[in-house]
């Protein structure tokens, strides 16, 4: 045959589909592929000591964060610290230059001195029935004035030098040696980093799970809350945990945000090597143990819309399709709240090959212990 016929009659066969049908096909197939039958393995929840870890976004504050303001105005004189340094309570921060500020002062202490002379020439005269009591009252007045005077002009120097209130890391210089500040003004920040409020929303969902547990709440201190057995961790923003625990008792808000649906906690920290830094974000961790829960695979469920379900084998052998609630989610498998007992017989694998009503024939039974072994299959 001319091979360009030969050509034109394949490619007329092939796109009618012809020569592929005919490739296929081997000796002895039918032309379908059934899938290999495998016996549906059923197991049931597994009864043990769960680790979870509740993970909620959170802001980090430090327990004491103030702004330093200028008492008095003139100009600024000196700047004793560097940003970022360390100061402790009472240091010198900043002065402002005292001329007038002395002048005043020495002008009230001349005339308290005057004013307490003149009382006692006063009293000796009262003494000697040469002025009246009322003379000496008037005295006593004139001294108390002047004494008032001192102390107020002794306060306004005092002002004139900016001390810290507590231990803490000086934040930015926000004026410069020279200006001229208001009184008022803004100098720096300081903040006290040796103990670290780290705030954070709570579900109401979850605000009632904790405040559930017995001896939680004190009714001498109800906003404050103790979580026994739990260990609170921080996690920064690199995904490294914070080296130090949070303390166990947190402390609540009053109200919900009507908005949101939460409630803010707070947990504090000890910040002994000032890692963390007010204004810091991170995600703190509340690491508890479940104790006796009932625990299933993940790859034995199935969800439908909004629910999970399992296949729940009865005594003849017949899947039923049943609704579960998942109180915690794991890597690989689920801590169920409700919806199964630890003597029901639900399908491990196979769970696709499965419909409800049916009678399943081949079935293999696997101890629950070998089930939540080593998974990292999730949910079908």
């Amino acid at each position: 045959m001319n091979p360009q016929l030969t050509r034109l009659v394949t490619l007329t066969l092939v796109g009618f589909g012809l020569v592929g049908s005919a490739c296929s096909k081997q000796d002895g197939d039918d032309g379908h592929h059934g899938e290999a039958s495998h016996p549906i393995a059923l197991t049931t929840p597994a009864v043990m000591d769960v680790p979870t870890s509740q993970g909620y976004v959170c802001q980090i504050h430090s327990r004491r964060n103030i702004e330093v303001r200028a008492l008095t105005e003139g100009y600024l004189q000196e700047i004793s610290v560097q940003e970022g340094q360390l100061v402790g309570e009472g240091q010198v921060l900043f002065k402002i230059l005292p001329v007038l500020y002395k002048a005043r002062l020495e002008a009230d202490n001349a005339e308290l001195r005057l004013a307490e002379i003149n009382l006692r020439n006063t009293q000796r005269l009262n003494e000697q029935n040469v002025v009246s009591d009322q003379e000496l009252a008037l005295s006593r007045a004139e001294r108390d004035r002047a004494k008032a005077k001192f102390d107020r002009a002794a306060a306004e120097y005092a002002f004139t030098k900016i001390v810290a209130p507590f231990d803490g890391i000086v934040d930015r210089q926000l004026m410069q040696q020279g200006s001229l500040v208001e009184k008022g003004d803004v100098l720096t920040t300081i903040s006290d980093n040796s103990v670290m409020w780290v705030y954070f929303n709570v579900p109401e969902a979850d605000y009632l799970r904790f405040t559930s547990i017995p001896g939680a709440i004190n009714p001498d201190a109800p906003q404050k809350l103790t979580l026994p057995g739990a260990t609170i961790r921080l996690r920064l923003a690199n995904g490294a945990l914070f080296d130090q625990p949070g303390a166990q008792t947190l402390t609540m808000e009053s109200e919900f945000d009507n908005k949101t649906g939460n409630v803010k906690f707070r947990a504090d920290f000890t910040n002994p090597d000032r890692l963390l830094r007010h204004g810091q974000t991170g995600t703190l961790l509340i690491e508890e143990t479940l104790s006796d829960v009932l625990v299933i695979p993940q790859r034995a469920t199935f969800e439908i819309l909004d629910g999970q379900y399992v296949y729940v084998v009865d005594d003849n052998g017949v899947a039923h399709q049943r609704k579960i609630a998942i109180s915690h989610e794991l890597e690989d498998i689920y801590v169920i709240e409700n919806g199964l007992s630890a003597d029901d017989k639900v399908v491990l694998e196979g769970v696709r090959q499965v419909h409800d009503g049916e009678h399943l024939e081949h079935t293999e039974f696997r101890p629950p212990e070998e089930a939540v072994s080593n998974l990292k299959n999730h949910a079908e």
